[in-house]
This record gives structure tokens, C-alpha cells and sequence, in this order.
């Protein structure tokens, strides 16, 4: 999507009707367990809730599972050592760093633990380094070295730089296969996938959440001034938002939640540079993925290899100030994702 295109979305500033308007009508069904989206964190909680024995029904507004944000993205197998140490993402990431290397090897899932190495470029950034060094030890990130850089450069003749933080850890994988993998298991054991399913909101009854449920082509051609019409109001025992993106503003429109603990959204757009070259991918200039001193939005634009040896540089972060309702429950987010196809660039 081109800038302008961006910028005529945002001015529509489409806002979905509240809920009491459109949920008389609709017809009601009960369901055990709904995982809204179906990104690689809503079918890793599919497989997990339908291996439990749960009646499990996965809705997404997109034609099929991982279109957003998970298959827009580094493909990172992530070590541990950025996070502030005891919290949650720090033990989520090395405990699950552990895991998806152990799901991956048992089920012939592409990957490759390739290692990360970042660099200090300027004696200013040694302090943090030094702090990523130490968070990470704190952290249980196994065999980090700081490197000095000689050693950094005889591991990666092409870089620059005056120190490196080596994680052995780090590695990359084919996101589609894993997420492949999740979508068969969950429905090996039961799980049903619903697809062109968007849930634009919900509300209380007593104690019961119910969702609001209606077909996307139903969104698509809502022209914003008329009635929306609900096609089915949904109860299921328990719900799962993972509609990444879209999560937060989703949270909102359930009616009677608490919107005190929905945390704000902050949404950013990121470009990726492909280096195009046609010894490239035959002799990629690096074997490690390349990392920055992180920068404020993000972790710096930086340099991965994917399992057929491209390699890219990104993502850059332009920061965006609004997104509509319905842009978000239609999961049109390319222009806020990490790598949308329409802005790619290439390196000669």
C-alpha cells in the first residue's frame, strides 16, 4: 500500500457501530473455546488448548492462517538477552527459544542455529553492550562472549565494528512450515478453523462473554453509515484474543471488560532492503545475523539470513498515528507490518 493510500484510510476514520444497534437479531451458538486469529500465537494456543481435550474453534478474518505479522517478519529465533530481567518476556523467550528448537528438530521443521552477533560500532555503545551482556547472563542465556574486534572480524571478514556481543543461541526457521505444523496438529485433534471470519467486538452477559461474529466480505462491502448486521453472536466458555495487530483494539470493543487493563497500541510500519545481488544467496557476505546497539522502537535495522541463504537488511520504524476499525478487524495491516511486499526494497 502506497503512502497516500495510508493516508486516505486513516482520514475514512471508519468507526464500527456500538454493539447494542446490531446483536438483537443475530442468531446465538455456544462454543468451548474460541482463539480469535490465526497467527502463529493463536495456533500454538489452538494445538495446545485441542491437546487438552478442548472443543476448539479458530476464527480469522483473513482466507487463511499467518497473513499478518507472522508472516512478516525476521523469522528470529530469538535467545533471551533484551529483555529486563524476571520479567515474563525474559523467561517466555528463553524457555520458548528451548521448546521451538526441540518442536522444530522432532517434527523436521526448517532451521538453523546460526547465531547472532551484536555489534558495538563506536566506543559509545560499548556501555550497552556491555549491560546486553549482562542482562542476558541475568536472563539464562547460555555461552554469550563478548568479542573484541579482531575476533568479531575474523568471524565476520565484512563487518565494522570496535566490540560484538556473540549469542551461539540465536538462530532463524521457515515461519510457514511451523505455522503448517500447529494448523495440523490442532486439527488432528479437533480443532475447527473458521477463515473469512471477522469478530468485531462483543459484550457481558453476566459472567458470559458473547462475540460479536460476522462474514469479512460482510465488513468489506459495509459502506460505514449504515447498520452493521451481525451474522451470528457467538458464546464460547473461553476466549482467546490473539488477534495481534488488532488485539487492543479489539479488547475494547468487548462491552463491560475493564479497558483500564487493555494496554495502549502503538503501531509502526517497517521496510525491509533485500540485497539482490545473484551471488547473494550462493555466497550471502555473512553466516551470522547482524544486530545493532537496540535504538528506541525496536532493535535497529539489522541484517538475517533466511534458510535458502537471502539475506536482507531491516526493518526501519516510521511510526503511525491512527488505524481504523475496520482496517483492523479485516486484518489489512501491510502498512503497519514489519514487511509488507509492497515495501520492499532492493539492493543491487
Amino acid at each position: 500500500m502506497l503512502k497516500q493510500d495510508v493516508v486516505r484510510v486513516i482520514k475514512r476514520r471508519f468507526h464500527l457501530p456500538k454493539p447494542s444497534e446490531t446483536w438483537r437479531n443475530a442468531p446465538k451458538e455456544k462454543a468451548e473455546c474460541v482463539v480469535i486469529g490465526a497467527g502463529i500465537v493463536g495456533l500454538a494456543v489452538a494445538r495446545e488448548l485441542s491437546l487438552k481435550g478442548k472443543e476448539v474453534l479458530v476464527l480469522d478474518s483473513a482466507p487463511t492462517f499467518g497473513t499478518a505479522t507472522s508472516s512478516r517478519n525476521s523469522e528470529v529465533i530469538h535467545a533471551g538477552i533484551y529483555y529486563p530481567s524476571n520479567s515474563l518476556k525474559a523467561r517466555f523467550c528463553v524457555r520458548g527459544r528451548k521448546l521451538l528448537y526441540h518442536y522444530c528438530s522432532q517434527r523436521g521443521i526448517p532451521h538453523n542455529q546460526i547465531g547472532k552477533l551484536i555489534v558495538a560500532t563506536g566506543t559509545s555503545e560499548i556501555p550497552k553492550l556491555n549491560q546486553l551482556f549482562n542482562r542476558g547472563i541475568q536472563n539464562g542465556v547460555e555461552n554469550l562472549r563478548i568479542l573484541d574486534a579482531s575476533e568479531a572480524i575474523k568471524m565476520e571478514p565484512e563487518l565494522h565494528c570496535v566490540k560484538a556481543l556473540l549469542s551461539p543461541a540465536s538462530g532463524i526457521l521457515d515461519s510457514h512450515s511451523l505455522m503448517l505444523s500447529l494448523v495440523g496438529e490442532a486439527e488432528t485433534n479437533g480443532a475447527t478453523f473458521s477463515y473469512n471470519t471477522a469478530v468485531i467486538g462483543g459484550h457481558l452477559e453476566g459472567n458470559q462473554m458473547v462475540l460479536h461474529v460476522c462474514e469479512t466480505k460482510t465488513l468489506t462491502n459495509w459502506d460505514g453509515n449504515t447498520p452493521l448486521q451481525l451474522d451470528l453472536l457467538l458464546m464460547p466458555k473461553i476466549v482467546v484474543n490473539s488477534s495481534g495487530l488488532s488485539a487492543p483494539t479489539l479488547a475494547k470493543r468487548f462491552h463491560g471488560l475493564n479497558t483500564a487493563i487493555i494496554p495502549p497500541a502503538y503501531y509502526a510500519r517497517g521496510s525491509y532492503f533485500i540485497l539482490s545481488n545473484a551471488n547473494s544467496t550462493r555466497h550471502p557476505p555473512f553466516k551470522h545475523l547482524i544486530y545493532p546497539v537496540p535504538e528506541e522502537g525496536g532493535l535497529g535495522v539489522h541484517v538475517t539470513l533466511d534458510l535458502d541463504g537471502q539475506l536482507k537488511f531491516g526493518p526501519d520504524v516510521e511510526w503511525i498515528p491512527h488505524v481504523p476499525d475496520t482496517t483492523n478487524f479485516l486484518n489489512k495491516c501491510d502498512y503497519l507490518s514489519f514487511e509488507s511486499s509492497s515495501r520492499r526494497r532492493h539492493f543491487p
